[in-house]
C-alpha cells in the first residue's frame, strides 16, 4: 500500500516562496530524506488556546498528504478544520526572522504569532 493512499487533491494551507526556499534549505542543511515531509497541524497550548506544529516527519496512518509546490505536506485530518485557508510565509528582516503563519480561521492571536484560538 502506497504511502499516499489518504492523498488530496486541493490543499488547505499555501507556503509561500520564501517558505518554500526556506524548507528546502532545512531540508538540505539537515540532511532529512525524502521519506520525510512538512508535518502542518496544531496542538493544545500557547498563550491564546492552540499553537502551530511544523516540521519535518514521516507520515502517519491518519495523515492527508499533499503536494504544495514540491514540498511533500502531512496533516491529520482533523486539523483541517483549524487550518483551511492558512498561508506560511518565511520573515527575515530586522525585527522578525522565522516562519509566520497567516490563518484567516484565528479569532485571536498572541504577541509571538505562533498561538491562535479559533
Amino acid at each position: 500500500m502506497s504511502e499516499f493512499k489518504n492523498t488530496v487533491a486541493q490543499p488547505p494551507i499555501t507556503l509561500t516562496p520564501g517558505a518554500v526556499r526556506e524548507l528546502g534549505r532545512i531540508k538540505q542543511e539537515q540532511n532529512i530524506s525524502d521519506d520525510h515531509g512538512l508535518r502542518v497541524g496544531v496542538k493544545g497550548g500557547g498563550c491564546s488556546g492552540f499553537s502551530y506544529i511544523l516540521g519535518f516527519d514521516l507520515p502517519k496512518e491518519n495523515d492527508d498528504v499533499f503536494e504544495i509546490s514540491g514540498i511533500k505536506v502531512f496533516m491529520q485530518k482533523s486539523h483541517a478544520i483549524y487550518l483551511l485557508g492558512m498561508q506560511i510565509d518565511w520573515e527575515d528582516g530586522l525585527g522578525n526572522r522565522g516562519f509566520s503563519f497567516n490563518n484567516p480561521n484565528a479569532t485571536d492571536t498572541c504577541g509571538c504569532g505562533s498561538s491562535f484560538s479559533a
